[in-house]
């Protein structure tokens, strides 16, 4: 009869060692809920603090091309468009600084023709039927 009130389910030495054991591993459970939790925070957090560091270095990067695309805008402003250029080029052929003959070159080319018609005028007074000759 001993033996059977430690057979007992309601023998309550039974029922204490019972609940001390589940109060044991719901303890042991919960220390390792407590354990995944912290180690899972702490990987949460190196995430976001990377995630932070990403952000940051995609602000200065955002910064940075917009800093180029404005500097960049402000350049094109600033150059010739391809219409201006035409209109430019069309008014330096109109002017061609190249061509223009300064006036001691026009004397001299004046001059030159002066006597090359003289001369000319000389040869044909020397030979006056010269234009008839080899034509008969």
């Amino acid at each position: 009869m001993v033996d059977e009130q430690f057979q007992s389910p309601y023998n309550p030495a039974i029922k204490v060692r019972d609940l001390e054991e589940g109060q044991r591993l719901m303890k042991e459970r919960l220390l390792l809920v407590g354990q995944n939790f912290i180690e899972s925070q702490e990987k949460n957090n190196a995430e976001i603090t990377e995630l932070k560091k990403q952000v940051y270095e995609l602000q200065s990067e955002v910064k940075r091309f917009k800093n180029i695309i404005e500097s960049i805008s402000e350049e094109i402003a600033k150059s010739a468009r391809k219409e201006e250029i035409a209109i430019l080029v069309r008014q330096f052929k109109m002017f061609e600084p190249l061509e223009f003959a300064r006036i001691s070159d026009i004397d001299k080319i004046i001059d030159k023709k002066l006597h090359h018609h003289e001369k000319n005028k000389n040869q044909e007074d020397e030979h006056p039927h010269q234009f008839w000759a080899g034509k008969v």
